[in-house]
């Protein structure tokens, strides 16, 4: 049987005109005749939820304790049992120990940099080789192209939604340094996934606000944010008649969403224009983005803070026909635990992840929805075994960074819950048992999304470029 993921026939200004339905005056069903020209034609019906924790999940205060250390290795936290025989993880995740039948946890992910901007390239785009002249302080355009733009790139487009969105924000450094790794680059220009920008660039706040948040230049909680998705209603001064012009149309939508333009660089930002034309012409979507007019009983259970909100719009996406859905949970590196990382995570960091994750894992299989949808956490890497006081920076230890060794958590797609694969040594910083490569990591995500292993995507020169650089992670299936 053939699938629509496999490419090898278009040329790059087929992809470009078919990145431009709308903007072209391509109509939904051209697109489909195109994507019927192709060798293979049968659409992928699985999605996949990519929880990204930027700045560095420790393994050891997650899903990798080490209880039997010496404490300088093991921490201040306990463990707690889970429903999985055998399986313990940090006493600050309960909600997700009692749900662990749902998921299963790979503890011996491993690559072999311990600074941020190459290990969100390795992670992101699932490559270990760092690209020719890598820069860590911007993007360039020999970078691999991430996770979500290849997916964004070879996906078909379902229900005037993108195939692959990132949200609620880019990822950007408290010092507003714009983090490599994230973009379609190599691609080409216009090729970056879609960034639904949802909240304030916020460089002194830290953690999930506005329950779980800190903010260092006052020293106090964070206040004053808003979790601001687009709007996608149109205003009743503009009737569906009115979309026929295109002019008309997008003074509304550029006077109605004047943060689109900073979503992409403006070789792309056509086809942003495009996405939201498209998204405000279905009046079917108004509803998925207002995420914050949920009902009580829906924001109690995901939280109500960024993390829940972050996490219930993925759910939504997921549900009304986007493939990929990467969440990028804290900005600024917010997992960064150098120091006062016990009490940081305990009160910040932990807590609204346990019960954002466990809402969104517990809904899909509660609807149904989770064998057909992947959920995957990682970071961009782990965490050193001995813990660490940089008392001029700090006023209580953490962890400095470590690329050997990472705990990611899987659930649904085909995943089966309740296994762990892989192990790390007595100190939690090397893989002894199946280590597992940012290549494999990648393959299992594309997997989960239906993309077959014969697909490519294509560069700058028109180039084939092979979509799969492994295997997908054994033993999880």
């Amino acid at each position: 049987m053939t699938h629509p993921c496999h490419h090898p026939h278009w040329n790059r200004r087929q992809w470009l005109q078919a990145g431009g339905i709308g903007l072209l005056g391509l109509t939904v069903g051209e697109l489909g005749r195109l994507r019927a020209e192709s060798p293979e034609s049968e659409s992928p019906a699985k999605s996949v939820i990519f929880v990204f924790l930027s700045g560095g999940l420790a393994q050891h205060e997650s899903f990798d304790p080490k209880p039997e250390a010496a404490e300088d290795i093991r921490g201040e936290f306990n463990t707690i049992g889970t429903r999985t025989a055998g399986l313990r993880i940090c006493e600050h995740l309960p909600c997700l120990a009692n749900c662990s039948h749902l998921w299963s946890v790979v503890r011996s992910l491993s690559h072999p940099y311990n600074e941020h901007s190459q290990g969100h390239m390795a992670i992101l785009s699932g490559r270990s080789d760092m690209p020719i002249g890598f820069d860590p302080n911007r993007p360039k355009d020999t970078d691999h192209p991430s996770l979500a733009a290849v997916a964004g790139g070879v996906l078909e487009a379902r229900n005037n939604l993108p195939p692959a969105i990132v949200l609620p924000e880019k990822l950007v450094h408290r010092t507003g340094r714009v983090i490599p790794g994230q973009f379609g680059t190599s691609m080409g220009p216009g090729r970056d996934p879609y960034f639904l920008d949802c909240v304030p660039f916020h460089p002194s706040v830290y953690g999930a606000w506005p329950e779980y948040a800190f903010d260092h230049q006052q020293g106090t909680v964070a206040a004053g944010l808003e979790f601001r998705a687009p709007s996608l209603r149109l205003p009743d001064s503009l009737t569906p008649e009115h979309l026929a012009s295109r002019v008309d149309l997008l003074a509304e939508v550029q006077r109605r969403q004047r943060r689109l333009e900073s979503l992409a660089e403006v070789e792309s930002f056509d086809r942003f224009q495009s996405s939201a034309l498209s998204m405000l012409a279905d009046s079917d979507l108004a509803n998925v983005f207002r995420v914050t007019d949920a009902d009580d009983a829906t924001l109690d259970r995901y939280g109500r803070h960024a993390f829940g909100w972050s996490m219930l719009l993925a759910r939504r996406l997921v549900d009304a026909g986007t493939s990929l859905v990467q969440v990028n949970l804290g900005n600024n590196e917010t997992w960064d635990t150098h120091g006062n990382a016990f009490p940081h995570l305990k009160n910040l960091l932990l807590p609204p992840f346990d019960q954002s994750l466990t809402a969104l894992l517990e809904g899909l299989e509660a609807d149904g929805r989770l064998d057909e949808t992947m959920v995957v956490v990682a970071s961009e890497f782990g965490r050193t075994p001995k813990i660490s006081h940089l008392a001029q920076h700090y006023a209580l230890p953490g962890r400095d960074h470590w690329g050997r060794a990472q705990s990611i958590l899987l659930a649904g797609g085909g995943v089966k819950g309740g296994r762990v694969i892989g192990a790390t040594d007595s100190f939690g910083g090397e893989p002894t048992d199946d280590p597992v490569t940012p290549e494999q990591f990648a393959a299992t995500i594309y997997r989960g999304l239906g993309i077959p292993p014969q697909s490519n995507w294509f560069d700058l020169l028109d180039r084939p470029m092979p979509v799969y650089h492994g295997s997908p992670i054994p033993g999880l299936t």
